[in-house]
């Protein structure tokens, strides 16, 4: 949700840390903040004037009328103040229809003053711009202030004046106070805009001779603007309503949302209840909740939440094992169900969400079991049959009933079943994949046209039609695209404004903002389902890329569509364009917006994103309305018009698009705010009418880019349109218009409108349901009132949700009947191919991979080594030992082991700037060479002279060993065959200037490792060859070489056949590669450091050894 309630604490402290004004605000920051837990010592030391002041004390819980609800204690010393405190902190208490535990109370100065000193002002937000009401007259009697004070609005952009205030609200105030009251109406204004408010109430406020005065405030502010002012807020609490408690889970399901692209809500409403749900969807969730109150569960609605936009595997698992925790901890003696429910996704793939819950569920069975718990599943959407596959093995595996069922079933039904309402129907099998829908074995399908080949990265003709440019705001002409434009008028300002009725047709262009190529795919494959001449989409716009072209399918066939880094070339190159769908995020879609309108090209915007700030959309809204431009969103998934296009991900993949005839258009269109539910809608209409003609989602955001009126109106003038269907919500009164609209002859087509969210007035406490706008603030914004308003007006409205497509189907048959509507014979829509990706998503096609891993799976919410998650590799403190027995061999190794391999690490680091490998480093960083090519000089160098003596000695000593060769007979043989033994000798080091490197190993493994034969084996051939000559010691190399096979024969991790492979296949190098690569790394450092320049080796330190004849 977007604007959520503070505390009267953080509104005051918000305001005296921010207010600028030239009235003198008192009692800055003089407040004090009680609990059961408060030392009243450490709080009179921290506040001394509690000790010394009359005071005030009253909860600070979101509690509306305190002072008649004798909740304000007035005029007490501090003794006072903890004796009326003593019968009300901790204790139950009843407000309206919510009980609750004042836990939370606010101490402040008593402020001596007349009644005739109290005013009242509050300001509040609305889609035209922000209301500021002033009366005279405040405090607990002030009444009716809507219809008392006086009213200003002031418009967005638009500033407020001191001379305005005192012009307009401060007509009835003493002479001898305007200019006061007028700065600080003001100042509270601007800090009401600076900081993100969207309410903000001061009542009373109290202005004396000594200055004004903060006595009581409400207040609240738009969350989503917590990426702007977060400076200015700090770290925000926001409290639950009062009667409802703030659980831990509830948090934790909020820092996931948080952490998440998706949307993860949860609301705690019951935690002994019975009923439980977890549905997809902000619209879906309503609508779950709606029914099962209708059904009489509203006392067993345990909880209220949604999971929504493409949460991951991991995510969903979270959020399912939260849900299972809190259902199974208290049990209920008739048992407990869970409703998993949602609407037909648009991109969603249910199958991935599903194997979450499905794995949380399997977590869980216990205690599933012990709670009787009965689970509910219907669901739609991308590959939506595997899910329901998946949810039903697993009833099927862990004995727990669940009930699935697919787009076949009523959205809703589940919870008549869920209640014991209507019987649980034995379904027939679904189809297994979603491919049955898309694999069109048809004869009569149609045939792709020539056109469907062609390559639209070529030019296109010159004589190619293209749309005429957009008539100027007020211009009431038509054009090729816009054949009709309506007037748009603002209540407020009376300006009227034009907008295109029709909003796409069949060459309709449209430039996407953002690298979302499987949305620009989904579009590309309905243009083509729906025989279109050319692909909807002519370029997109991605700044953080420079210009280059992306390969999408069209049809078989591969195309290429330009993207560009700026906006000012798409829309030079690309003049056709008059539709932009943005994928920006909501830090950045305001400015790609408004970049976007000032090109007249563009009279359609989709905006996705969702979370962008109240302040920011209003301004797009004023910006679009004055140049002609209708916006959807945002927090939408967009709209559609069946045979002409789609916006992004709407209607789904094709398996829906098909299944639910949006290929070809129908005769109703509807509107809705919900994307989830607007797919529903395609469901729904599609079995109960000839299709849809056109659907938008308008988005779920308090202030929509465009309304319900925008959309009915247009259908109302469009021919094509025969019925109009329109899904609203609770909070808001959009659906007014609609009434006064039917009332007054202006729209005279058939209508069908349901509002969701029935279920709020049945709550004891506020619910803030999953859409920005789905809140109530007064009783006409209710969806109870406004569906009886609209049944009133002569729109048809069933009695709950369940009852929708029933009195679509109706409506329908009836203007079927009258000849209104005359069915269209149904034509089969060509065959488009199936995605590979989404072919082998199914488990269609499978094809041999490229190439092999199995030492770690980075595609999971967890890193993964060799089958250990990353997690747990820190949580066993395994360190890079452990973590190089992972990834190298496949093994947890012993913990001497781990400890041997850093050893090896850390005695084969560095040997010193004399040897090859450093050298050659040290060489080419001072060229000015980069870390990577200096390292790699040096590596290079490493080889059976140098660095590389691991393997082979290795591979010699245990070949000498294992063949039963006398350490005498090893040594003799390997000089008749004037071969070097790999790991003996050293330039420096002998036996009486031992290696101390090879010292401190050699300790570590005679006192850790089981055995020790090969190593045995080395020693003894070391004492022949040093009896020889004093430097033919078994030096570093061979050492580790040598006790690394004991290691790898003796730990119990390998067999002997393991242990040899590992050896053959150059294991041991990597030791001293690896150990080496640090000292490289550190060589090139110190260069870079010290500032070495360029290294040119010295003519006295070469030897030119020239022939005779070529030196004379």
């Amino acid at each position: 949700m977007s604007a959520k309630a503070i505390s009267e604490q953080t509104g005051k402290e918000f305001l005296y840390k921010h207010i600028c004004t030239s009235a003198a605000v008192q009692n800055r920051f003089r407040y004090a903040s009680v609990t059961s837990e408060t030392d009243w010592d450490r709080l009179t030391q921290d506040h001394p004037w509690l000790l010394t002041e009359r005071l005030v004390v009253k909860p600070d819980q979101l509690i509306k009328g305190r002072g008649k609800l004798g909740l304000v204690g007035v005029d007490l010393d501090l003794v006072g103040v903890r004796e009326w405190l003593k019968p009300r902190l901790m204790r139950e208490t009843s407000v309206a229809k919510a009980k609750g535990i004042l836990k939370n109370f606010l101490i402040e100065p008593f402020v001596a003053h007349t009644q005739e000193e109290e005013f009242y002002i509050c300001i509040y937000a609305t889609r035209e711009g922000d209301h500021v009401l002033f009366h005279h007259e405040g405090g607990i009697d002030v009444g009716d202030v809507d219809a008392k004070a006086q009213r200003l609005l002031v418009g967005v952009d638009d500033k407020l004046s001191e001379d305005t205030v005192e012009e307009q609200l401060l007509t009835h105030v003493p002479g001898n106070k305007k200019e006061v009251l007028a700065s600080f109406v003001v100042g509270l204004f601007n800090l009401y805009e600076d900081l993100y408010f969207t309410y903000l109430e001061i009542n009373p406020l109290v202005v004396t001779q000594d200055g004004v005065f903060i006595l009581d405030m409400a207040a609240k502010i738009d969350a989503t603007a917590e990426y702007i002012c977060k400076a200015k807020w700090g770290d925000v609490e926001f409290p639950p309503p009062f009667g409802r408690e703030a659980y831990p889970e509830e948090a934790y399901i909020a820092d996931l949302d948080a952490k998440s692209g998706a949307s993860l809500k949860l609301t705690i409403l019951n935690p002994l209840g019975r009923i439980w749900t977890m549905v997809a969807g902000g619209g879906a969730s309503v609508v779950y909740s709606d029914t099962i109150c209708d059904l009489g569960g509203v006392d067993e609605l345990a909880n209220y939440g949604e999971y929504s936009g493409a949460p991951s595997e991991q995510q969903t698992y979270d959020y399912a094992k939260t849900i299972l925790s809190l259902m199974t901890r208290e049990k209920h003696h008739e048992g407990k169900v869970l409703i998993i429910g949602g609407s037909i996704a648009n991109f969603t793939n249910v199958a991935a969400t599903f194997k979450g819950i499905v794995r949380a569920i399997k977590d869980y069975q216990g205690p599933l079991k012990e709670n009787e718990v009965t689970i509910f599943v219907r669901r739609g959407g991308p590959n939506y049959q595997e899910g329901l596959r998946v949810m039903g093995e697993v009833g099927k595996t862990t004995g727990i009933p669940i009930h699935v069922f697919g787009t076949e079933t009523h959205m809703t039904a589940i919870v008549g079943m869920a209640l014991g309402h209507q019987p649980i129907p034995n379904q027939p099998p679904v189809a297994a994949h979603t491919a049955n829908f898309l694999l069109n074995s048809s004869t009569n399908a149609a045939t792709p046209a020539s056109t469907r080949t062609a390559s639209f990265s070529e030019p296109r003709a010159a004589n190619d039609a293209t749309p005429a440019k957009k008539p100027k705001a007020g211009v009431p002409a038509a054009t090729a695209h816009c054949p009709l434009l309506w007037p748009v008028k603002n209540e407020f300002t009376g300006d009227c404004y034009a907008k295109a009725t029709m909003l796409f047709s069949r060459n309709t262009k449209a430039i996407v903002w953002g690298m979302q190529t499987r949305a620009v795919q989904g579009m590309l494959d309905f243009d083509y389902v729906c025989s279109r001449d050319e692909p909807s989409v002519a370029a997109m716009v991605y700044p953080f890329t420079g210009d280059h072209k992306q390969k999408f399918y069209w049809g078989h066939k591969e195309i290429l569509i330009p993207v560009y880094k700026n906006m000012a070339d798409a829309m030079k190159k690309h003049p056709e364009v008059d539709v932009l769908i943005s994928f920006a995020s909501l830090r950045s879609a305001f400015d790609s917006t408004i970049e976007t309108m000032q090109y007249s090209q563009i009279h359609t915007i989709a905006i996705i994103a969702e979370g962008i700030p109240e302040a920011q959309t209003r301004k797009l809204i004023k910006r679009a309305d004055e140049n002609g431009i209708t916006i959807i969103g945002p927090a939408t998934v967009g709209g559609i018009k069946p045979g002409c296009f789609k916006i992004g991900n709407t209607g789904g993949m094709l398996d829906n698009i098909l299944a639910s005839n949006l290929y070809r258009p129908g005769s109703v269109a509807y509107v809705s705010r919900s994307g989830g539910m607007s797919n529903e809608l395609n469901n729904i209409v599609s079995h109960t009418t000839d299709g849809v003609y056109e659907g938008v989602a308008i988005g779920g955001d308090r202030y929509p880019g465009s309304t319900f009126m925008d959309h009915v109106l247009r259908y109302q003038d469009t021919p094509g349109v025969k019925m109009i269907v329109m899904l609203g919500e609770v909070g808001g009164t959009e659906e007014y218009k609609i009434c006064q609209g039917i009332k007054e002859g202006r729209i005279t087509k058939p209508v069908v409108c349901w509002c969701i969210g029935t279920c709020a007035t049945m709550f004891s406490s506020e619910v803030q349901f999953g859409h920005a706008g789905a809140c109530a603030n007064q009783a006409f914004e209710t969806a109870v009132a406004k569906n009886q308003a609209l049944r009133d007006a002569g729109a048809f409205v069933p009695k709950s949700f369940d009852e929708l497509g029933d009195i679509i189907r109706t409506v329908y048959d009836e203007l079927v009947a009258n000849g209104t509507i005359v069915p269209a014979q149904e034509v089969p829509p060509p065959t488009v191919p199936m995605d590979y990706s989404w072919a082998r998503e199914l488990g269609l096609i499978r094809k041999p991979a490229s190439f092999m891993t199995s030492i770690c799976d980075e595609r999971g919410q967890e890193l993964i080594y060799a089958g250990m998650p990353i997690t747990e590799v820190f949580k066993e403190e395994m360190g890079l030992g452990g973590v190089l027995g992972l990834l190298w061999f496949q093994r947890r190794l012993p913990r001497y082991a781990c400890h041997f391999i850093e050893m090896c690490l850390m005695v084969t680091a560095d040997h010193g700037p004399a040897v090859s490998g450093a050298h050659n480093t040290i060489v080419c960083a001072r060229a000015g060479k980069d870390l990577i090519s200096s390292l790699t000089s040096g590596l290079l160098t490493i080889g059976d002279r140098f660095g590389g003596a691991l393997d082979a000695a290795a591979k010699q000593f245990s070949k000498a060993f294992d063949s039963g060769m006398l350490p005498m007979e090893f040594v003799n043989k390997m000089k008749k065959d004037g071969k070097l033994i790999m790991g003996i000798g050293h330039r420096v080091k002998s036996i009486n200037n031992p290696d101390m490197r090879v010292q401190i190993l050699k300790d570590f493994v005679k006192g850790h490792f089981p055995a020790t034969q090969m190593l045995d084996y080395a020693l003894d051939v070391e004492k022949i060859t040093t009896s020889k000559k004093p430097n033919l010691i078994l030096n570093v190399d061979g050492f580790i070489g040598v006790a690394f096979v004991d290691l790898l024969r003796t730990c119990g991790g390998f067999t002997r056949d393991e242990a040899d492979e590992f050896v053959e296949i150059g294991a041991l190098n990597g030791i001293f590669v690896l150990g080496r690569s640090m000292g490289f790394i550190g060589h090139y450092l110190d260069q870079k450091r010290l500032k070495q320049g360029l290294y040119r080796h010295p003519w006295d330190d070469i030897s030119y050894v020239l022939p005779e004849h070529m030196s004379m």
